[in-house]
């Protein structure tokens, strides 16, 4: 089997997975983004999923990420995401090459992005990352904070706030962390008239956040396998 027969079968059953995880939950199935996430895999396989019809790619390390987005300039219409913890002094290089940073868990953070988004003479989208146990060791603002961080964000005027992500922990079962999330969602939509996007659920939960009204899922192992190393 080709490397593109390898990622049309995975695309295929990932597809079915939302399809009937949409239809179970009673959504249409264009409710729901398939955002692939690309991190550690070579610039070929991107271009073979944007061949496969996928536009919205995913990547966590800056200094991967720009490499190969460098390489997939001619790719018209792709965007490209950054999902990963970001440091503040990585913000104007992050903002060279991501249409939209989905990891946004600090004013301090936001204000660097902020800064670079206007020396580049750009409006960047942006995603506010919720910790939903409170645990900030793996990235996240804590659900108490969100208001404040949500706040900075809009008055930067440089940022976009589309919505929030979260990544389920390891101590909760994943609907209900992804239930507390479309709480946080609905709370932001009343303040912030540009929120409109749940990110949850990967290729092991990706059922139990379109269930809780995910529309975006990120989906890495389930479309490109496990992981290899494209850099050192």
């Amino acid at each position: 089997m080709s490397r593109r027969e390898e990622l049309a079968a995975n695309l295929a059953e990932v597809e079915e997975r939302i399809a009937k995880a949409c239809e179970a939950a009673g959504r249409d199935r264009s409710e729901v983004m398939l955002l692939a996430v690309t991190k550690t895999w070579p610039a070929s396989d991107v271009e073979l999923l944007y061949e496969l019809g996928l536009r919205e790619f995913a990547e966590n390390r800056d200094q991967e990420a720009s490499a190969k987005v460098a390489q997939l300039r001619h790719l018209e219409g792709a965007r490209w995401h950054m999902v990963g913890r970001l440091q503040r002094n990585k913000a104007k290089s992050v903002v060279e090459w991501a249409d939209q940073v989905d990891s946004v868990d600090s004013v301090r953070l936001a204000e660097a992005l902020a800064k670079a988004a206007h020396a580049k003479g750009v409006k960047l989208d942006v995603l506010l990352q919720v910790s939903i146990d409170g645990d900030t060791s793996r990235g996240g603002c804590p659900v108490p904070e969100v208001a404040e961080l949500a706040g900075a964000i809009t008055r930067s005027g440089d940022l976009i706030l589309r919505g929030a992500m979260t990544v389920a922990p390891l101590t909760m079962k994943p609907a209900q962390a992804f239930d507390v999330l479309a709480s946080v969602v609905s709370g932001l939509r009343d303040d912030h008239p540009t929120v409109s996007s749940v990110s949850a659920g990967m290729s092991g939960d990706l059922e139990d956040a379109i269930s809780h009204g995910s529309t975006c899922v990120r989906v890495g192992t389930g479309l490109l396998g496990s992981r290899r190393l494209t850099l050192p």
